[in-house]
């Protein structure tokens, strides 16, 4: 069931993205992930126009003779599948490369929302918990590679595969939007992946709302290389105002960052 009041705080959110990156003190951490992102989905996007054509032949090759009529939902739909295992390649990739800035730009954003400071860190404080931030965006693709496969696995069969496989593959990139983004505030308190994962699946339509609105945009020409920014400044408002004040956890402590967190969360739920 969706619930009206997060789809409207998933809109929210996503539109003080676009306030936030606009605000002095922020642009200089808005620019670096955007270079980056303008060069990755240029190479990207080179890569998929020269392969297009074959893949979408390979793909409508699984249609059977019976579904011709078909044909052309089915190649919309099949398309659409490719445009979005796209959109999850190029997703993953800036997510690694772009970690550090974007972690950044969060605190940056979280400090002016707060006025507090979560790092006193130096730079090369910040370059030594590079391999950490690195590892965090590995553990979001060890939880989305399994789900990934499967649903282009599911693709072959026919007719499961041109219609109810791209809808699936929607709501599970919109999904991994907002783990994408939303883990950067997360991560900078140290919240683990896992209890990051169960509070935003607590307020599922907000995340797939949010989630929803910053993969469309991707597909939007000028608007994809500004995205990125947007959605991380979005996603730690989503943070202070949802999150912040709910969780309690003791970042000094070796056992938090195991299984012993001390969280309690009042808009999720969650005790652990």
């Amino acid at each position: 069931m969706l619930n009206p009041n997060e789809l409207k705080s998933g809109f929210h959110y996503f539109v003080m993205g676009w306030h936030y990156i606009t605000q002095k003190g922020l642009r200089r951490f808005v620019i670096i992930p955007i270079l980056l992102n303008t060069v990755l989905l240029c190479g990207l996007f080179w890569l998929f126009i020269s392969q297009i054509t074959s893949a979408i032949d390979w793909v409508m090759n699984f249609i059977p003779d019976w579904l011709s009529f078909l044909s052309v939902i089915l190649l919309t739909l099949s398309i659409l599948t490719i445009l979005l295992l796209f959109y999850f390649t190029f997703t993953t990739l800036s997510g690694f490369i772009a970690a550090p800035f974007n972690g950044l730009l969060a605190e940056k954003v979280e400090k002016m929302l707060t006025g507090e400071n979560i790092n006193d860190d130096s730079l090369v404080d910040v370059m030594r918990d590079v391999p950490r931030m690195l590892a965090r965006e590995w553990q979001k693709l060890r939880y989305s590679l399994p789900k990934i496969i499967a649903l282009f696995l599911l693709s072959f069969i026919p007719l499961v595969g041109q219609t109810i496989v791209p809808v699936l593959t929607f709501l599970f990139t919109c999904w991994m939007m907002a783990i994408q983004y939303c883990d950067y505030p997360f991560d900078n308190h140290k919240v683990s992946f896992d209890i990051m994962k169960n509070a935003l699946g607590n307020q599922r339509t907000q995340s797939l709302t949010f989630g929803g609105l910053v993969t469309c945009c991707t597909f939007v020409p000028v608007v994809n290389l500004l995205i990125m920014p947007v959605a991380v400044c979005g996603a730690t408002v989503m943070w202070v105002e949802n999150y912040r004040n709910g969780l309690r956890f003791n970042m000094n402590s070796h056992s938090s960052s195991q299984t012993g967190i001390d969280v309690h969360s009042e808009n999720t739920g969650i005790v652990k």
